[in-house]
């Protein structure tokens, strides 16, 4: 099959994460093809879109657009019809759905999502509160979490507690390490815990590398051997897994997941204990 390389144009009148999203999504499941993407974010007079059209005259190709102003995309309308090139309205269909079932037009605001109201706010909070809180600092602070990960090193706990914290989950993480005490502060927890493990290979040789890359932590120094040694590695694993069974903990594998399907199951697991508290409360 012969490789076809396509030029996709993302305009946008606020930031673009939108149609980023969107673009990631779709355009992987096209493995044969080079998909370029040019964007173009902050797009709200008629001077930045003018710089969009010449753009597209350089470099011919769809176009996915989030713009709301009537004027500038039918501007954008007649540009792409005049060259030739196909153009979708990501949000239309969303917004008329729910304009019919509301019985609201919806506003032209550009950016609206991004506006300093309590949910940034909350998601600001949250990102203090895992930076505050990675690898089992600040342990009296664990009562105030949304949940807890636990896990070993390099199981994604780090990455995972940031993902959510754009979500406005405050996540503190806390390491399991064998030959130390358990965790405290998490024999009646006020909030889900929840294990993260992975397969030992995959472990071990994410450990090597972080070892190649940025010299091992002084807790590693003590005994390199076995952070890496693929013995030792699975016996990590498998004290880690049956603490958490010990304990009740439900346990996510992430070693295929993405940091957003892992937050994602998270969530749902959340979902769930709190869901089981509700039933469990007195009337």
């Amino acid at each position: 099959m012969v490789e076809r390389r396509l030029n996709l144009h993302l305009v946008s009148d606020a930031t673009g994460e939108t149609l980023n999203a969107v673009a990631r999504a779709t355009v992987v499941q096209f493995e044969h093809s080079t998909i370029v993407h040019h964007r173009w974010s902050l797009v709200r007079t008629r001077l930045q879109l003018h710089r969009v059209i010449e753009g597209l005259e350089m470099e011919p190709g769809p176009v996915l657009s989030t713009l709301l102003d009537r004027a500038l995309r039918a501007e954008l309308e007649a540009a792409c019809q005049r060259l030739g090139q196909k153009l979708v309205h990501v949000l239309d269909p969303v917004l008329e759905v729910i304009q019919e079932e509301v019985g609201e037009a919806a506003g032209a605001r550009p950016g609206r999502q991004y506006v300093l109201n309590a949910d940034y706010f909350r998601r600001i909070d949250a990102m203090h509160y895992v930076l505050a809180h990675d690898d089992g600092l600040a342990q009296a602070g664990i009562a105030e979490a949304d949940v807890v990960l636990v896990g070993v090193s390099r199981s994604s706990k780090t990455p995972t507690s940031f993902y959510l914290a754009n979500r406005g989950i405050k996540a503190a993480n806390v390491p399991l390490v064998p030959g130390l005490e358990e965790p405290p502060g998490l024999e009646n927890p006020s909030c889900p815990v929840i294990g993260l493990t992975i397969d030992p290979l995959a472990l071990t040789e994410i450990r090597r590398h972080r070892l190649r890359m940025i010299g091992a932590a002084p807790a590693v120094r003590q005994d390199p051997g076995a952070y890496v040694d693929p013995e030792a590695v699975k016996a990590e694993l498998l004290w880690a897994r049956r603490l958490c069974q010990r304990r009740g903990w439900p346990v996510i594998d992430v070693t295929r997941r993405s940091i957003e399907e892992t937050a994602t199951t998270v969530l749902q697991l959340m979902e769930a204990w709190h869901a089981r508290r509700a039933k469990q409360a007195p009337a």
